[in-house]
């Protein structure tokens, strides 16, 4: 895993190893791609602002989320299907953040169970990632056995009362193959994504399912069959994070879904300013996800308000190249950029990145 020394490194790696089909799932964004792109463009668009001379002997990137501390503020985000990308999965991944000390989040649309998750890794801080089905008692279910088996929370998606257009997919008809199925489900909902009609499998697959009434109020109904602490994961506006916090929701995961649900929303970076103003004086953290791939955009994100950062396709280029080893190469990695962007930018603890710590780039180019 030595020879990888960026995360850029393993997603060009993991793209060469993948299927076509997978690789395009894993990769694409929604219709024309523009969000893609500027959920990493974005990041670039800032720029750090260094202190000199103050002393960085004790450099320290532990951080305490949602009660749990963990070893640094990156975590493993939500993403679906892990078993496309290597034998081992979703056990990969939790294994690799036990190791590193960090977060893992299981996706409702996984290829391991909750059950088989928790056995792996009964030492890991694990969330689960829930979407709320027609069928309720689906949805109980779900949360019940996360609560049952050691998961801390549970990262409620609100962006997704169906799924977007992913031209990829599209094209490719794209298929869970048959050797996999959604290990939380029995029965048709854990191989009915093995086939696709007209287009996308997964489309095809959440089309009757995931119930499109729910609204915040239904936050009440969700507290009502757990005492986890609840996170709305894909926020992008001020007004939504307020609604969220007081329908009861201890974090804010700041999401735009990795770009794969509608194109031309901002970058979450960008919308990350808004909801942390529209917070002051609420009792919540706020996370962030989408476009993370290096050490500095982790510090741009704190510095703007983010506890934490998640990341999803970085995991999945390490799972592809070397399964748990390769993710805790990428976490080791992101953990590496992340400790010398706090030194050289005279902030040796996670709690001294302030906003003063970032600008704008348009904010150097007043001639």
């Amino acid at each position: 895993m030595e020879k990888y020394i960026s995360v850029k490194d393993l997603e060009e790696a993991a793209l060469k190893r993948l299927p076509k089909s997978v690789r395009d799932y894993y990769s694409s964004g929604a219709t024309e791609e523009q969000t893609l792109g500027e959920n990493k463009n974005a990041f670039q668009r800032l720029r750090i602002s260094p202190k000199c001379l103050v002393g960085v002997n004790n450099c320290d990137l532990r951080t305490t989320v949602l009660g749990n501390e963990i070893s640094m503020p990156i975590g493993i985000s939500a993403t679906a299907m892990q078993r496309m990308a290597h034998p081992d999965g979703e056990l990969a991944n939790v294994k690799a953040a036990a190791k590193e000390q960090t977060i893992f989040m299981l996706s409702t649309i996984a290829t391991t169970s909750i059950e088989e998750v928790a056995n792996a890794a009964p030492d890991a801080t694990k969330w689960f990632q829930l979407y709320i089905y027609n069928d309720r008692e689906v949805t109980k279910n779900l949360v019940l056995r996360a609560e049952k088996h050691g998961f801390t929370a549970i990262a409620l998606t609100v962006d997704t009362p169906l799924f977007g257009l992913r031209r990829a997919d599209i094209r490719n008809k794209f298929t869970l193959p048959r050797h996999l199925r959604l290990a939380n489900f029995d029965g048709i909902l854990s191989t009915k994504i093995h086939n696709a009609n007209s287009g996308s499998g997964l489309n095809e697959y959440v089309q009757d399912l995931l119930d499109k009434s729910v609204t915040w109020n239904d936050i009440k109904w969700l507290k009502s069959i757990t005492s986890l602490p609840i996170i709305a994961k894909g926020v992008l506006r001020g007004d939504d994070a307020v609604k969220a916090v007081e329908a009861g929701c201890s974090a804010i995961l700041v999401s735009n879904h990795g770009a794969r649900q509608l194109d031309g929303v901002p970058a979450t970076i960008e919308a990350l300013p808004e909801i942390v103003e529209a917070l002051k004086g609420y009792d919540v953290e706020i996370f962030l996800d989408g476009g993370v791939s290096t050490g500095t955009d982790v510090y741009k994100a704190l510095a703007l308000g983010a506890k934490m950062v998640l990341v999803g396709r970085p995991a999945l280029w390490g799972l592809t190249v070397g399964g748990q080893a390769g993710v805790q190469r990428m976490l080791q990695i992101l953990r590496t950029e992340l400790e010398y962007t706090l030194q050289i930018a005279g902030t040796p603890t996670v709690a001294d990145v302030t906003k003063e710590m970032v600008r704008h780039e348009n904010s150097y180019c007043k001639l």
